[in-house]
């Protein structure tokens, strides 16, 4: 018979203004009941998300201890300036090198790939985001969620509630996942088809991506050409 009182699971995610905040909700959601969460950034100040609710860090990135079991990188809007971020990029660095899995959702795989969490990786990230990753060197995969070894990636937003159940299955069991499934009621029935490009149909995915066009031009490219630079350079 199975464990069943294993230890809890320590699951570092990464906070940062303009988060988004059911990239981490989603999963943090799924993981809390097996799992200790630690908000990491790089002050304990309390980061405003997305939505503009605030997130209280836990730890800093000195603090919180690497040898975790889920290093989780949640996307958002203000993953260009984390990409920009010397103390983020190397604390992301020296954990994804010790954790057990390395995870990440929606522009949080951009953030993975810039700080070299995703080399030799297949990956997963929101359909607007695919030229980005692959500037970086990394292959994508336009999947729901992406298993390659220990690396794990969710694509755009509501995504995160699916890769959070697959890690959950990774870690504690399909019985447990599904379980927890219930537990939420988990049981999507949309009222639009049109989560995907695909479905969507070329004229509304435009209009969709005029909404970040300003973003992604004037932050978003940037940042990820500078990284890349930067991953060329020391790679020399």
């Amino acid at each position: 018979m199975s464990d069943q009182n294993p230890p809890k699971l320590k699951v570092a995610m990464l906070v940062y203004p303009r988060l988004t905040l059911l990239d981490l909700a989603g999963p943090q959601s799924l993981w809390c009941m097996q799992a200790e969460t630690y908000l990491v950034w790089e002050s304990l100040d309390p980061v405003v998300t997305d939505t503009d609710l605030t997130l209280q860090p836990t730890h800093t990135f000195e603090t919180c201890p690497t040898d975790v079991d889920i290093l989780c990188v949640p996307g958002g809007f203000g993953a260009w300036d984390v990409i920009n971020n010397a103390r983020a990029m190397d604390y992301l660095a020296r954990a994804g090198a010790e954790a057990r899995y390395v995870t990440g959702i929606c522009f949080g795989t951009i953030i993975m790939a810039a700080a070299g969490l995703l080399d030799g990786y297949r990956a997963a990230t929101h359909w607007a985001t695919y030229p980005m990753l692959e500037s970086l060197g990394v292959e994508g995969v336009r999947e729901r969620v992406v298993i390659d070894r220990n690396r794990i990636t969710g694509g755009g937003v509501t995504a995160g509630v699916d890769f959070g159940l697959t890690v959950l299955s990774e870690l504690r069991g399909e019985t447990v996942a599904k379980a927890t499934q219930l537990l939420i009621e988990y049981n999507p029935k949309p009222p639009f088809n049109a989560g995907s490009p695909e479905a969507a149909g070329p004229e509304l995915t435009a209009f969709a991506a005029s909404l970040v066009k300003d973003d992604f031009e004037q932050n978003a490219m940037p940042a990820v050409m500078a990284a890349a630079q930067r991953r060329k350079a020391a790679a020399r």
